[in-house]
């Protein structure tokens, strides 16, 4: 089994697993291999490291948990760790920020699925059944779903909290 470092093009890294280099290349030139994030199929493998374990040798300090590192409020996600450019090459980046760049992903990913669990998807009706539930014609509940920009900017003005949440195309299927 072959364990990759994978980055797409819009600076997402992730990991993947393979059968073996061929199986990777053969995926790869089929458009099989996406970013989790993004969906991106334009994916390079990286450099990384092979673990090698000699024995006796002591574990390598870890580095503190992501849970320590973030906190969440009801208005978005901050956290205490900076943010990284998206222009920013990994290779520049040092194996802290690199791990930090990890860490805020997988955050952000628990706080898409949170909101799917915890929702309703209206689909495309999203604008329909927000005002329905602000003028009080239906009972308010969490909602999800589609609308134009334009239509958001609609809903602010009419006094309708709304909140883009972009969603990775792998959290949109169930998976199987």
């Amino acid at each position: 089994m072959k364990v990759l470092d994978l980055k797409c093009a819009h600076q997402h890294v992730f990991e993947g697993w393979f059968a073996s280099e061929d199986d990777f290349q053969s995926q790869l030139t089929r458009g099989l291999v996406a970013c989790p994030m993004c969906a991106d199929i334009s994916i390079s493998k990286q450099l990384s490291a092979p673990r090698l374990n000699f024995g006796a040798t002591p574990p390598l300090k870890s580095l503190p948990s992501s849970s320590s590192a973030s906190t969440y409020s009801a208005g978005g996600a901050s956290t205490s760790t900076e943010l990284v450019p998206a222009q920013a090459s990994l290779t520049d980046m040092s194996p802290q920020d690199r791990q930090a760049l990890q860490d805020m992903q997988g955050d952000w990913l628990k706080v898409v699925r949170e909101v799917m669990a915890n929702t309703e998807d209206v689909g495309s009706h999203f604008a329909e059944v927000a005002r329905q539930m602000h003028y009080g014609e239906t009972d308010e509940r969490s909602i999800r779903g589609q609308t134009s920009r334009e239509e958001a900017v609609a809903l602010l003005e009419e006094g309708i909290s709304v909140m883009p949440l972009p969603m990775p195309a792998s959290l949109k299927e169930t998976l199987q």
